[in-house]
């Protein structure tokens, strides 16, 4: 689990199968307003689609402040000459207590209230890497203690069951969750675990 003030998130991620690199690429960013985190997937995998990856995260960390439509925008120039990405954005607002997530490509975005109700949001078709394009983006009411899951292609809505959130703790949840995926998996596979 990594330090931070409004949120507790901690993380899974290993690579595919035989590669010494992860595909997938992530960041996060908190400050007294707002808490941002990104997930990346290169398409294919192995080193140069943890090159594509980085390129978008090293785009979101120089300006954790840019809306939507910039990240995608610059996220495209920085991919000129790369492979392509899928992209999912989640960003959480304090001060007016809702998110919004925005997404191209099958990145995953689960819910899951206090009650341990879950939502999942279902991903638009596509990637960053080609041509100019929009990312579909969702804003919803934000309560205290929801959960975020933020997953890479690796992980199957399955994987996620309804006893796995039970736990509270967001650590607790990605150790479980690494117990259960101990058998070699065919994907690089990251599981962001986000408890507002």
């Amino acid at each position: 689990m990594v330090d931070t003030k409004y949120v507790d998130i901690s993380v899974y991620q290993k690579a595919k199968a035989g590669n010494y690199y992860c595909g997938d690429s992530y960041y996060y960013y908190e400050n007294d307003d707002f808490f941002i985190c990104a997930l990346a997937d290169g398409l294919g995998s192995g080193e140069l689609a943890k090159e594509s990856s980085q390129a978008v995260m090293h785009v979101i960390e120089a300006n954790p402040l840019m809306d939507t439509k910039q990240i995608v925008q610059a996220s495209n120039q920085a991919l000129i000459g790369k492979r392509g990405v899928v992209l999912g954005v989640l960003k959480i607002s304090f001060k007016d207590h809702y998110y919004t997530y925005a997404s191209i490509g099958n990145i995953g975005l689960m819910t899951i209230t206090s009650d341990t109700i879950k939502s999942r949001n279902i991903p638009m078709s596509g990637y960053l890497g080609v041509y100019a394009r929009t990312m579909k983006e969702v804003r919803e009411p934000l309560e205290r203690g929801t959960m975020f899951a933020l997953f890479s292609d690796g992980i199957v809505s399955r994987d996620l069951s309804h006893t796995l959130f039970r736990q509270k703790d967001v650590q607790d949840i990605t150790y479980a969750f690494a117990e259960k995926m101990k058998q070699v998996r065919d994907d690089d596979t990251t599981l962001i675990i986000i408890k507002y």
